[in-house]
């Protein structure tokens, strides 16, 4: 790793508060370009020519545009930060034209199946009781899986139903979340308070390992998994899937767009309008199957079925 972009990673993780999985994915990239240049390049050198070759490269073996376009922003945001400490005369990656990442829309659980989910899965002991507290908070507050590992005590009231959430950029925002989800706490806040007293540990973490220890995003993506196999549900879930169906399902009931922003935290607007689209795509597939001129097709039979059924 070339000093510049560590200081770079460094700055994104202690000034940007920008995540595990953003920093990771950032450093992946630029470790890319930096191969790409050939090791003993100093990406400081690079110029926009290049790195418009580099991502049409990308492009033409198949990378989705999602992922190109965040190689690009790995790029601009590092060069930005560069010419901010003085370390290059300018940003030549700002010459580069935006990329328009993939219109798909984020995958969700429906109602049924978030709720056979969450309820599928053993009711007793610490594990038990921690993971059901887990999955009842991701859904009801819909938090992005940091979000929820870095969750201290302090975060957390019970009386009003309410977590404290810092968020991308260091952003801070309060969000309610209800009554199972708080039965579950409670259930939860004892064992919890068992397991550390056993170790004679003391941890502010909220969700915490059967070692005293705060659990990981790994650990709750595990853990999904396995409810998901668990329940028997074909759809694909991780932890951010919970965020999606919380947001759909809060649209689907006539939740306020602006209140779901609040809640989920999004700096745009524009962000949080991707579930009206998804909204929009399950109506229009709703529609397609109930409205009688869209179904008029499917229910008309041939002229001779007909007369076969009357005879019969």
């Amino acid at each position: 790793m070339q000093p510049c972009i560590q200081a770079f990673l460094d700055f994104l993780s202690a000034e940007r508060n920008a995540s595990a999985n953003t920093i990771k994915a950032y450093s992946r990239d630029l470790s890319e370009f930096v191969g790409m240049l050939g090791q003993d390049r100093d990406i400081r050198t690079a110029t926009s020519r290049e790195a418009r070759a580099w991502l049409g490269a990308l492009i033409k073996k198949g990378a989705g545009r999602s992922t190109v376009a965040r190689k690009l922003a790995a790029l601009r945001s590092l060069f930005r930060f560069l010419v901010r400490e003085g370390l290059v005369a300018r940003n030549p990656m700002s010459a580069l034209r935006s990329i328009k990442p993939d219109g798909a829309l984020p995958a969700y659980l429906s109602i049924e199946e978030a709720f056979r989910l969450i309820e599928t899965g053993k009711r007793d002991g610490f594990k038990a009781l921690r993971d059901q507290a887990i999955l009842e908070l991701l859904y009801s507050a819909g938090l992005r899986v940091g979000e929820l590992c870095s969750l201290d005590m302090g975060h957390i009231s019970l009386s009003p139903e309410m977590v404290r959430v810092r968020g991308k950029g260091n952003k801070e925002r309060i969000v309610p979340f209800g009554e199972k989800a708080a039965e579950a706490l409670r259930a939860y806040l004892p064992a919890r308070l068992s397991v550390l007293q056993r170790l004679k540990l003391d941890n502010e973490a909220l969700f915490i390992s059967q070692r005293g220890t705060r659990l990981t995003p790994r650990s709750i993506e595990r853990l999904v998994e396995q409810r998901r196999l668990e329940s028997g549900i074909d759809t694909k879930a991780t932890p951010h899937t919970f965020r999606h169906s919380m947001a759909t399902h809060l649209l689907e009931q006539g939740a306020d767009l602006r209140a779901i922003q609040e809640m989920l935290g999004h700096a745009s607007l524009a962000t949080t309008e991707r579930y009206t689209h998804l909204d929009i795509a399950r109506l229009t597939e709703l529609y397609q199957k109930a409205h009688p001129r869209a179904v008029l097709k499917m229910l008309h039979k041939p002229e001779s079925q007909g007369r076969n059924n009357e005879d019969a």
